[in-house]
């Protein structure tokens, strides 16, 4: 689940967490008395809003509201912008970057920070970056936070308030299950303040069970991802015209940069992750044909997910629908042979991922 900017500084002062003063309009003339001067921002799901003129400066309520227009229905990335936020011009001195997230090979949450802030972290030179793990049982200790007060190379009375910003985000991190609390900038005001300037905040999808209050949150999905998503299905639409279906994260990662690399661009892309339901997967494949693919690759490892399953309902899926739509299969482990028997006739076989990517290629181009 992913915060816009307003809300992600909701949650912040929650929190105890410093945050800029703010106003969110759907239309310019919500905004009736912005905390001026402010900052006009885009409320989208993605970064380099400034890049993209999402960012507008405004000293009087005449320019806020003209700013918003401008802003408003605007598109930055995939997404168009319905809302913008108000926010009061920070006096900044000093631009910090600070961010807690997960390192999953470490098992660990990471600290990371940098006197580069303002910039995208991918931006900032490696040797800038303070990287350290936190334990997980024992939490954000006192070591710590002198070691990144050091490497920031900050005064005493903006260390403190650095500290005591970093144990609040570690205490959000831990109580909202979070995978990324950003800040960016984290400001250092001219008159010694420190505001957490910008917010950026993703918490696991999985613990959505364990925060009901998050449950209608608004999220920037097609039409067809929020369907998927009210289903519990995995789907993300993409600029492309080749469907991919697979089972697990990482192959269908794989898959993707796979077809990549073959000269495919995916249009979409369905995890079926662990189902062994044909209903199930006849559902995902309704939604994924709904997305009008010119072809579909089909990469499924039968391990928990049986491959005969799969290809079941993927058959009643076309055969209920009367969709006449390539189909790639390359179908491997449990009940593959009846797998391959059951889309007989329906899609073209492959014996390995490479040769599907390729061959699907070669059937969305016409060539097979």
């Amino acid at each position: 689940m992913k915060f816009y900017e307003y809300k992600a500084h909701e949650i912040f002062r929650k929190y105890g967490i410093p945050v800029p003063r703010g106003i969110l309009a759907t239309r310019p003339e919500e905004i009736v008395d912005p905390p001026l001067p402010c900052v006009v921002k885009a409320q989208v799901l993605i970064g380099g809003r400034g890049k993209a003129g999402g960012i507008k400066f405004a000293k009087t309520l005449e320019e806020a509201r003209e700013a918003a227009r401008r802003i408003l229905g605007m598109t930055i990335g995939p997404y168009k912008v319905r809302q913008v936020y108000a926010q009061e011009m920070l006096d900044i001195a000093r631009e910090l970057y600070f961010s807690i997230t997960i390192d999953r090979s470490a098992r660990a949450p990471l600290l990371i920070a940098s006197a580069a802030g303002g910039m995208e972290i991918e931006s900032v030179p490696e040797g800038s970056i303070f990287r350290i793990h936190v334990p997980p049982l024992v939490g954000l200790q006192p070591y710590i936070l002198r070691a990144l007060s050091k490497a920031l190379a900050l005064p005493k009375e903006v260390a403190s308030q650095v500290s005591d910003i970093a144990r609040k985000a570690f205490a959000l991190f831990e109580g909202e299950d979070a995978e990324l609390v950003e800040i960016n900038p984290l400001a250092v005001l001219k008159d010694g303040r420190v505001v957490a300037g910008d917010a950026k905040l993703i918490v696991d999808d999985n613990a959505e069970y364990r925060h009901p209050e998050y449950a209608d949150l608004p999220q920037d999905r097609t039409p067809l991802e929020e369907e998927a998503h009210d289903k519990g299905i995995t789907f993300i639409q993409l600029d492309g015209d080749i469907g991919v279906i697979a089972n697990g994260a990482g192959l269908t990662m794989a898959t993707l940069d796979v077809l990549n690399l073959k000269g495919g661009r995916g249009g979409a892309f369905l995890d079926l992750g662990g189902t062994d339901d044909p209903e199930k997967v006849k559902q995902a494949f309704e939604i994924l044909l709904k997305a009008k693919p010119s072809v579909i690759l089909l990469n499924i490892f039968g391990g928990i997910t049986k491959a005969d399953t799969v290809a079941l309902g993927v058959k009643q899926a076309l055969e209920a629908m009367r969709v006449n739509v390539p189909v790639v299969a390359r179908i491997k482990g449990v009940n593959e042979d009846r797998a391959r028997e059951i889309l007989k006739g329906i899609g073209y076989p492959a014996d390995t991922m490479e040769e599907a990517a390729e061959l699907a290629v070669k059937v969305q181009a016409g060539g097979r």
